[in-house]
């Protein structure tokens, strides 16, 4: 298992100890990151909760072009998390060499910048054109995720870029202000049926929770109980330890939360 460790680049995030604001600030958080079990970086600008400023391309650019320079001076693989197709085009020309494209590649733009660099592109499953206009699934939620990524991986291959996707069950995103009880027996289903998307033959990456609370704890756990390829992280360290005791056959316990990340 490989992860993304997350520097946010945006002031509207919640988990505002990843938050940097240019070049020196990310070189040394994304280091700390990488020192404590992460393999690579994930660095965005835009929070996608309910909250969060809408900001444009141009400011979008403005404000991760310093924090992403300082990433990739770390020499490991940065990706890139947007929604806005010219942010996207112009991380990649900076050296970005994975997109997180939160649009979920559902604009012809979006796949098309997809189709013309040689890159993995994380796909997440999402109802709605992008993570601030999200619709509630009805039904069962499983099905309704494979179903999309059906289509999604059609649409893919017309492009000619399946065989460079990851899946992404897309549980790092939710509509906005879903309370917390609903959303986690949305989640604890969709990581129940990770299996169902390998049916694809296609890399898994899960967005794991940072907030400490048991019942977070178990989502986590649940998810690494399992054969996944990437995972996106805000506490490498802890995860690499979950892990491990899991591998190991001695899981921790859910109420082992760490302090500073509540």
């Amino acid at each position: 298992m490989e992860i993304f460790g997350v520097v946010n680049a945006s002031p509207d995030s919640l988990a505002n100890f990843s938050v940097v604001s240019n070049e020196e600030e990310a070189k040394r958080y994304g280091a700390e990151l990488l020192s404590r079990g992460a393999d690579h970086l994930d660095v965005g600008a835009q929070a996608s909760h309910g909250d969060a400023a809408f900001v444009t391309p141009e400011q979008e650019w403005e404000i991760v072009e310093g924090p992403l320079k300082g990433l990739l001076s770390l020499g490991v693989e940065v990706s890139i998390d947007t929604w806005q197709v010219e942010t996207a085009r112009r991380a990649l020309d900076a050296g970005a060499c994975v997109l997180n494209a939160a649009d979920a590649l559902q604009s012809d733009e979006m796949i098309e910048l997809a189709a013309s660099r040689e890159v993995q592109v994380v796909l997440p499953f999402m109802l709605g054109p992008d993570p601030r206009h999200l619709k509630h699934i009805e039904g069962d939620p499983v099905q309704v995720m494979v179903d999309w990524f059906d289509l999604q991986l059609e649409r893919a291959e017309r492009w000619g870029i399946r065989d460079r996707l990851i899946l992404d069950p897309g549980t790092g995103f939710s509509p906005p202000h879903w309370n917390w009880e609903e959303r986690f027996e949305y989640q604890k289903a969709i990581y129940s049926g990770l299996s169902r998307l390998r049916r694809f033959e296609l890399p898994i990456y899960v967005p794991i929770a940072w907030k400490q609370t048991p019942d977070r704890l178990e989502l986590v756990d649940l998810v690494l109980s399992q054969e996944i390829e990437y995972v996106r992280a805000h506490i490498p360290e802890q995860i690499r330890q979950r892990h491990t005791a899991i591998l190991e056959g001695n899981p921790l316990p859910t109420s082992e939360i760490w302090e500073g990340y509540e």
